[in-house]
This record gives C-alpha cells, structure tokens and sequence, in this order.
C-alpha cells in the first residue's frame, strides 16, 4: 500500500459503500464512516470484512482501525453535508458494491419493496431476511426513489414506533430489518437526493417517534446477543437520521450502563462502541455542540467511563477506553466547554502513560490535546507529540547498508539481520525482473526508511500521530517529493503478531517493491504516476515481487482465476477509486504475471514510457496497441491456472557473462544451467573493484537442492565462507557489505544432485 504512492483513497467528502480502499486491515467493519474523519476504532469486522489474502490483511481484535488524524478530517457543519453510515458487508466489486448484498440481491428483488406502499411494504420487510434489506443500499434511480421516498419512509419509521411497543428483545418482530431499511433509505438518498427527493418535517417527526419509542422499550436494554444485533443498528440509526443530538441520552445510557456483563456479546460491545459514532458525527451537525453545551453531562460519562473501565486497556475491549478518551479530547475544538473538558482530559492523561498497557489511551488523547488545545501543551504534558512518541517508542536504529536504515519498536539483533538480509537481497531481483537502466530522472530518493512497529495494535496507536497517516491498512509507503532536496521516504510497518513465535514484517517486501518501483519505474510522484490508471502495475508489481522474491505461491489470487472475473483489457483501467482490495492486489497480480511471463517486449514498452513520465504514451500501449488483443489469451492463461497450471513466475536472469572462463562472473551478468551432482561443487569467482559497497549474489531456477556460499578470501565452501544461503531448493540471495577489492569467490554446493541452476552477481 502506498501514501504518496498510496493505495487508500484520498480523504475527502463521499465515502464508498463500506471504505474498500482501505479494508486492508478491516478498517470499521459494519459500519463504516465517510473516508475523510476519523472514527470510532475497533468495531468488529463481519467475516469477509478483512480480506483472506495472505500479503494485505492481518488477522485482526476488535481494537482494529486507528483513526485518521484529526487535522486530515473534512468537518461539515451540517447534517446534509455528510451521508450516513453504510450497509454491512465488505465491498468486492469495482465502486463498491458488497458480495454480501449482490448474493441477497438474487434471492429478493427491488420490485418487492418499489411496489408496495404503506402496510404492504411494511409486511414486506417484515418477511425478508437482514441480507435482502442489506442490498437496497445499492439502488438506484426510480427503484430508489420508489423504494425511499418521503412517504415510504414516513410508513416505515411509523412502522418501527408501533412494533417498538411491543419490542420482545430479540427479532421475531423483525425490528431489525425495519430499523436497516430505515439506514438504507438515509444513505440511498443522501447520494440521490435529486431522485429521491428531500426530506424534511414529516420524516423527522415520525423518525424521532420510532427511535423515541424503540429506545424506550425495556426490552432495548438487554444485555443479550439477540438484543444487541437490533440495538446496535439502531444506534447507527441515530447518526444516520442525523438525530445525534436528540439521543445523547442514549449514549449516556450505553456506557453507564456497560459492565462485565456486556463482554460475553460482540453485539452488546459493538452498539456501545456505535455510541461513540453518534459522538464523533454529530460535530458535524449544526445542532450538535450548543446541545452538549447546554447539557454537558455527557462528558463527565466519557471521563467517568475511561476511568472506570481503564483494566480493559490492552485487552480485547480496550478499544471502549481509549475511545471514550478520544471523544472526550475531540470538545476540545469548542471554546465554551474548555474549562469542563480540560482538567477532564489532563486527569485521564495522568492516569495513563505514553507506553505500555495504556498507550492507546494516552496516545488519543494526547493528539485530541496536539488538534484542538495545542497552544496549553504543557499543561497537558503533550508538547512536541509526534517527537517525543517517536523518541519513546522507535528506540531501535539498525543501518542495513548505504540505503537502508531501519527504526523499529523491539526488533531484536537476529530479527534486525533477517530483516536486512531479505531487503538488501531483493535489490538485485527486482533489477533482474525491471530489467531498468537507473534511476529515472530527478530521482533523489537514494535512501529509505524503513519503520517496524511491534505489533498491529502498536502500529494503529502510534504510527497515525507520528506520522500522520491513516493506520486502517496493512502497512504505507511514504514517497514524497523524489525530486526535494532533503526528501526522506519511508515505509511504515509492523510486526505480524499473529504468526508469532515465528517472525514476520508484515508487507516488508510489499512494501520495499514500492519504493524500488518508485525511484527506478515511475518517474515523478504518486500524483504523477496517478494521472492515468496504472494501479494494476503499482500494486499487482508489488504482490508479484513480493511472492515470487520469497518462493512462495499466492494461492489466493491464483483461486480468483477460476472466476474469470475480468478481462485483462478491464486490469489497465484499475484505480484505487474504482476498484476493491481483490482487483487491486489479486487480480493485479495476475494480469502483471500474465504480462510478464506471456508479453514481455510490450510490458517493456509500457515500462519505458512510465519511467520517461510518458502516461499517456503507456496509456496508449495498454488499450489501443494492447487493447482487447490478448483478452481472449489471458482467459484461456486462467483456466489453465485455475487447473494448476499457471506455467512458471518469470525468474530474473542477468544477462549472460561472457567471459572464456565459465567460472567467471561479473557486474549485472550470470552463468545459466548450472549443474553439479550430489555433495560437489559447481566453483564460481569475479573481481570487486576497490571501493565497492555491496555485492550481492543470487541463485535460483533449476531442480534440486543446491546451497549458496560465499567467501571473500579463496574458494568458497561448507568449510570455508563468510556468508551462505542454505534451505531446501535452489534459490538463495547474498548481499555482502563493503567486499574487499580484488577476486571473490562464489559456490553452489549439491545438498543433492541439481541441474538448470542460474547464479548472477551485481554490485
């Protein structure tokens, strides 16, 4: 993923329908808000909410998504200026329609709900399933309008005070689908407004009356799963109806009453987590702050449960703690209230610590204190915030080699070597496949920074307020400005904690391929590169060399190939505003080796215009020289895969040496059908000229098991090497910092018999 070469979409005012873009982590599961404010964090995700493939998504807890800083938010004074919350559901199709309601979508029709009015259409609902309501967030045009307008939804907000008198605590009612239908007209017209037509006093009247006595049945305040899966939307419903202000006392309700109790039901934790969903919207509703202002009793909640509930921190329900210290801070913003919220906001920083269990709260609180009150820092003890959490936090500093620094969190000596080894090596195979000629031009990113944070949790508490980037994905790459004097890119990443005890930067070479593409592929910036659709190579380039440089197979795009989804001429148009996480990374993996293994001369040419800066010359490589030409050959290329035969990754080959001695190696070049039998050797060497910084020595290809050694004296052996690459199979990378000038050797040695091997060298 990549921020100045990023794959989030750009904050601003229209979200799509469940943020896909940036679902790289599970962003805010069911309920997610628009991509330009920051949320609530750790809202559970709904199964497909965090994607299964193995490079984008990392198993995630409930304290998921951090939110975006707030100095990145587009605060809108008025209800009317921001939509409401989206459906459930994870989207999986260019603009964002959700698997989950396209599936709903083939078992109920729209017309079953667009010809109905009044008691009909109230039974109607009734009788479908949550998944079938779920897909009217998707219509459009007259279905829309039949389905939403003022009157339908009048009948429908009728509907939900009538059965709320009655409400059992559970969904044999159907309250559920009622109060879902209810949001899905709220958001459908948000986004139609001309079609759906406006909404005004007779809706909110009767909103206001349903939501009144839905809240005010005994039964809503059950702490049960079945209540708290309808109480929950309802919650939303609140924001949704843009009613925020109205129902502060329900937000009040909902932590006051949280216990121990509430923990054994995802759904009772998910609707008081909603809460702070009314909270943090309802800044943006002109009706909002004088209501807190008039009552502020609500913040002495928040404070109070923070506080109360302060054991949770670093557990499972953590995400309630630091949350409820988030939304306290964010009143800051209102001069009127600063005498009641400072010393509410100074008394949690005391009893919290910028480390530890209790980070996440201090943290938010910390950067509500650097957004809204930064001028009273010392009173706060948060002056100098993204500095002083760097120098707390990133106290380990390894340099790699001349271009690789890494600042990590609690990386250990052997984790910081294996770290290294594996970016310092993929240098030359990225060159091997690139097949580039240097830098492009005005590219002075000689260096990069590489950030590891040890864990998911420690990335999403820290790294939004140090760097200030959104923390709901799976890793960023920060590019800047290549051609800036002083331009320090970086990448951001962390630890994968879920694969522990076994060690795994999470993205690493993801991540690394970015920035290698960025200074030796793509000429400019991120904003450059955007100019015209070039995400099937940014990001399916990534995944490539991310899997085939570590051998292993990405079972998860080659399973999308079976499904035939799109046309290889449909990949050039991907962009990260039309496109999910699937056709961003899987289905770009597949057309960028398709390309590569089956058309290599015209992925060359399109290379060449996007090094040159030339977006509309590669452009029109793509779809008129290219065009639909090769659909029909990238469709048969997949059900080949789909049969397990996708034929051989591309393997990087230097060009062959051409010394007289086949031993010989040298610069950028290799020896090809390297063979040796069992427990032999096949000997290599080359000169190093003095002053050189790294040499590195690849191997790979071939069948059977040959180990790689490496010795800066004489010949290299099992007995005699300063560096080696062993493992089952053929391929292994060396970088060797600062070899001594003059002859260096190099070996394959036969574990068993192998054959076919290619061995290269580059400094």
């Amino acid at each position: 993923m990549r921020t100045f070469r990023k794959a989030c979409a750009p904050a601003g005012r229209t979200p799509s329908l469940l943020l896909s873009l940036c679902l790289t982590l599970g962003f805010l599961g069911a309920l997610a808000p628009s991509a330009g404010a920051a949320a609530p964090a750790g809202q559970r995700p709904a199964a497909s909410d965090h994607p299964a493939k193995a490079s984008k998504s990392a198993p995630r807890s409930t304290e998921a998504a951090e939110r975006r800083k707030d100095s990145d938010r587009d605060v809108r004074s008025d209800a009317s200026e921001r939509p409401p919350l989206a459906a459930t559901g994870e989207p999986d199709e260019p603009g964002g329609a959700r698997a989950g309601a396209r599936a709903a979508a083939a078992a109920c029709n729209a017309s079953d709900f667009t010809g109905r009015t009044g008691a009909a259409l109230v039974a109607q609902i009734k009788a479908s399933t949550v998944d079938c309501v779920n897909s009217l967030f998707l219509l459009k045009g007259n279905d829309a309008k039949a389905a939403f307008d003022e009157t339908q939804m009048t009948t429908v907000a009728d509907a939900l005070r009538d059965l709320s008198a009655a409400y059992p605590g559970d969904d044999s009612t159907s309250a559920h689908q009622i109060v879902l239908y209810l949001r899905a007209g709220y958001y459908v017209q948000w986004y139609n407004p001309d079609v759906v037509g406006a909404y005004g006093s007779k809706l909110k009247s009767a909103i206001e009356g349903g939501l009144d006595a839905f809240f005010g049945s005994a039964h809503s305040r059950d702490v049960t799963d079945a209540n708290g899966e309808t109480l929950g939307e309802a919650v939303v419903l609140i924001d949704s109806a843009a009613e925020n202000a109205r129902y502060l006392n329900v937000v009040k309700r909902l932590l006051d009453g949280y216990d121990s109790g509430y923990d054994a039901s995802w759904y009772m934790v998910n609707a008081v987590n909603n809460g702070y969903t009314v909270l943090w919207r309802g800044h943006q509703n002109s009706d909002f702050p004088p209501a807190v202002q008039a009552d502020p009793s609500v913040l002495d909640t928040l404070r109070s449960f923070a506080s109360r509930n302060a054991a949770l921190l670093g557990g499972d329900h953590g995400f309630l703690v630091s949350n409820a210290g988030r939304e306290l801070g964010r009143f800051l913003q209102y001069p009127a209230l600063l005498a009641k919220v400072r010393p509410l906001v100074k008394s949690l920083l005391d009893q919290s610590s910028i480390t530890g269990r209790t980070a996440a709260l201090w943290v938010g609180l910390a950067e509500m204190t650097d957004s809204y009150d930064q001028a009273n820092c010392s009173y706060y003890g948060t002056c100098d915030l993204a500095d002083r959490l760097k120098a707390a936090v990133l106290t380990v500093d390894r340099t790699c080699s001349p271009s690789i620094r890494i600042l990590a969190q609690a990386l250990t000596a052997d984790q910081l070597t294996t770290a290294c080894t594996s970016l310092k090596g993929q240098d030359a195979y990225f060159h091997n496949v690139v097949r580039d000629g240097g830098a492009v031009a005005d590219d002075n990113n000689t260096t990069i920074d590489v950030v590891v944070f040890h864990s998911s949790g420690d990335y999403q508490t820290y790294a939004g307020t140090i760097f200030g980037i959104s923390t709901d994905n799976g890793g960023m790459y920060l590019e800047g400005d290549p051609a800036a004097a002083g331009n320090q890119p970086r990448f951001i990443a962390y630890e994968a904690e879920w694969v522990r005890p076994d060690f795994q930067i999470w993205n690493l070479n993801h991540e690394y391929t970015h920035y290698l593409d960025g200074r030796f592929d793509m000429a400019g910036d991120f904003e450059a590169g955007m100019t015209t659709p070039t995400v099937w190579w940014v990001e399916g380039f990534a995944e490539y060399v991310s899997y085939s440089y570590r051998n292993v197979e990405y079972t998860d795009a080659l399973a999308r190939a079976g499904q035939h989804t799109y046309a290889l001429s449909t990949l050039f148009d991907t962009t990260y505003d039309n496109a999910d996480q699937t056709r961003i990374y899987d289905w770009g993996y597949l057309a960028v080796r398709y390309m590569l293994q089956s058309h290599r001369a015209d992925l060359d040419a399109v290379l060449a215009e996007y090094r040159a800066g030339d977006w509309d010359g590669a452009r029109t490589i793509l779809k008129t020289t290219i065009g639909t030409r090769y659909d029909a050959d990238f469709d048969a290329w997949l059900t080949a895969c789909d049969g397990g035969d996708c034929g051989a990754p591309a393997t990087p080959t230097a060009p062959e040496c051409t010394g007289t001695d086949t031993r010989q190696l040298g610069r950028g070049c290799g020896r090809s059908n390297v063979s040796a039998t069992a427990g032999n050797y096949a000997y290599f060497y080359l000169y190093v000229p003095a002053g050189t910084t790294s040499l590195t020595v690849t191997a790979g290809g071939g069948t059977g098991d040959a180990d790689l050694y490496y010795n800066g004296t004489g010949w290299a052996t099992t007995g005699s090497y300063t560096a080696k690459s062993t493992g089952s199979g053929n391929a292994g990378t060396l970088t060797v910092s600062n070899p001594p000038a003059g002859y260096n050797y190099v070996s394959l040695y036969g574990q068993q018999s192998f054959g076919g091997v290619s061995v290269s060298t580059s400094y």
